[in-house]
């Protein structure tokens, strides 16, 4: 049987097309393979929990495999996020307790057909950015075993990026979830806050927790996302989606960028960094150097006053108990003590202060682009330094929930030393989708392999899901690009998708009255195919539009040359009585290029 480790989601799925009862086999076997010794893990599915998940899921699949998305597609599971009648231990032996149900989010992917092969080693309490900090054991750097992994999500990363699972959770409050991504060279995902359940899962800090998705590739991290997210109202953070983000990002973005990016005198971050630059500049974007003193400075907010003490809140009575806790971790979550409720508030207040700085500096691009970490230490060295080493490692990555932004971290050039340095995508909440396009166009480009698996990029088109938070509109007319009313599209987040054309059973006339030539276009059984343009515009914008639109138009079901129906353009027949047929020009351009010619 060919091997299963490194398979994307879709080599997963392709691998039970034919056959789907191999899952027991295909799985068992997967099982049988992973190292018990590995100390990424620290618990892993028996043969009888993996059959559990299983069964019930063979029967639904063979009716509608399209309802189970992720059907077989065996994942991992940060050791702070809850498993049916698993072992949970936030990586203190202590604390451990055996959950009773799945955390939200886990529920969402089993729904979905997705199997949790194994839990997985991490920084204690999620506190920290090594993967050192755990009774279990230092989870060593894919690349490089004298390496740090990155942390808290350290065991997630590490079985990820060797391939031993399609896709893995972890958790990020300050960057855990995008800094081992970053020094594993994959896809590390951090959701707009709120996005993700946090019912079932241990908290670090609990206004600034997300769960995060680590993947092989956007595609993958995307889908997931999309199957694990969505409103819990049992989670009091939870948050709909306001449905107001754009759907893509333009061809030729502009990115924010560090004026003066810091590297901690690391010579090979910074070369790798100046490579990146390089490569997004090919890659069409124009890069704005910006005052990172506002990111900066609410960075630093994180674990150097009173937001510390949400951590020692999170830890409860375990506080008393140090002899049983991680020394660093204890010494870290212990401070929280000293702080006052009056220092809390200040606090509250400068973080509302920066975040608004940092807002409207963010309005003015499309995303701000950072290292994902400034450099990399050693496991001796954090020995040495472990509080101060591990700051460094937060550089670019404390200040995301605090100011609620969605990230992406992304594969980048590597270090002239072959160790990975990736970068990271940052935009406001809910532009999660946004930076997911870009981030496919992103990873194309540079070919790297996928994780330290040594596999090339998959061969085939990688594509986000549909999406169900935007509304493709066709646009006939003055709302064309460049035409006078198209600024009623861009201004509400709206993205040119393509032009295309209609079914040939359209008619096109010309209403000449009013300040503005307008089209009208009507279904009629003799007719002709029509250029049109294709928008996204959100799907809370929508009726926005569609109260500007004057009679006689208005908006109704289009249908195009593929046979795809979308919303689009259409006219009252009473006013086509009056008016100039032009079908014959195939479009408004082409109609008012001619009346240019007369």
């Amino acid at each position: 049987m060919a091997s299963t480790f490194g398979l994307t989601l879709n080599e997963w799925q392709q691998r039970y097309q034919q056959e789907p009862q191999q899952i027991y086999t295909l799985l068992q076997t997967h099982l049988a393979a992973l190292n018990t010794q590995d100390n990424a893990w620290l618990y892993l599915a028996t043969p009888a929990q993996l059959n559990a998940q299983i069964e019930p899921l063979l029967a639904s699949y063979l009716r509608n495999p399209a309802a189970l998305p992720l059907f077989g597609v065996p994942f991992a599971v940060k050791d702070n996020i809850d498993v049916a009648g698993w072992p949970t231990t936030a990586a203190c032996p202590a604390f451990t307790f055996t959950a009773e149900k799945d955390a939200f989010v886990v529920a969402q992917l089993k729904a979905a057909g997705a199997i949790v092969i194994g839990k997985t080693n991490l920084d204690q309490y999620a506190t920290g950015l090594v993967g050192t900090r755990s009774p279990f054991g230092a989870v060593c750097n894919t690349f490089d075993a004298d390496y740090v992994s990155g942390g808290s999500s350290s065991g997630s990363a590490s079985v990820l990026a060797r391939g031993l699972v399609a896709f893995s959770l972890g958790t990020d409050t300050a960057g855990s979830g995008r800094v081992p991504a970053g020094f594993n060279n994959m896809v590390g995902l951090k959701p707009t806050k709120g996005w993700f359940s946090a019912s079932g899962v241990v908290p670090a800090c609990r206004l600034n927790d997300t769960i995060s998705v680590f993947a092989l590739t956007v595609e993958d991290a995307f889908i997931v996302a999309s199957v694990a997210g969505g409103y819990d109202a049992d989670d009091a953070y939870s948050r709909h989606n306001p449905h107001t983000a754009p759907a893509s990002m333009k061809a030729h973005p502009d990115f924010a960028i560090p004026a003066n990016p810091e590297f901690f005198d690391d010579a090979a971050a910074e070369g790798a960094w100046d490579q990146a630059l390089e490569a997004l500049l090919a890659s069409g974007a124009t890069l704005h150097p910006i005052d990172f003193t506002p990111f900066e400075k609410l960075a630093e907010q994180l674990y150097y006053g009173p937001w510390v003490a949400e951590r020692t809140v999170a830890v409860g009575e375990m506080i008393n108990r140090p002899e049983e806790m991680d020394p660093v971790v204890h010494g870290i979550v212990s401070s929280g003590l000293k702080y006052s409720a009056v220092q809390a508030y200040e606090a509250e207040y400068l973080r509302a202060e920066l975040t608004r700085q940092i807002q409207q500096t963010l309005a003015q691009f499309d995303a701000l682009v950072v290292p994902t970490s400034p450099t990399i230490h050693t496991q001796e060295e954090m020995k040495q330094e472990p509080v101060h080493y591990n700051s460094h490692f937060g550089y670019y990555t404390n200040f995301t929930n605090l100011a609620d932004l969605a990230a992406l971290a992304l594969p980048a050039p590597f270090r002239n030393d072959d160790l990975p340095a990736g970068i990271t995508l940052i935009a406001p909440a809910w532009h999660d989708r946004v930076l997911a396009d870009f981030g496919l166009r992103w990873q194309q480009q540079m070919a790297l392999p996928l994780g330290a698996t040594g596999r090339a990029q998959p061969a085939v088109h990688a594509a986000l899901p549909v999406s169900t938070d935007h509304v493709r509109v066709a646009v006939v007319g003055a709302h064309l690009t460049g035409m006078p009313l198209n600024f009623q599209l861009t201004t509400r987040q709206a993205v040119f998708v393509e032009e295309t054309q209609t079914a040939r059973c359209y008619r096109l006339f010309a209403l000449l009255d009013g300040p503005i030539k307008k089209p009208g276009l009507m279904r009629a059984e003799q007719g002709s195919a029509i250029t049109v343009e294709l928008w996204d515009i959100p799907l809370a914008r929508f009726g926005e539009f569609v109260a500007e639109i004057p009679a006689p138009l208005g908006i109704g079901s289009l249908t195009l040359a593929n046979g795809r129906v979308v919303k689009g353009f259409i006219c009252e027949g009473s006013a086509l009585n009056s008016a100039l047929e032009i079908t014959e020009f195939g479009g408004w351009r082409n109609w008012l290029a001619a009346q240019g010619s007369n």
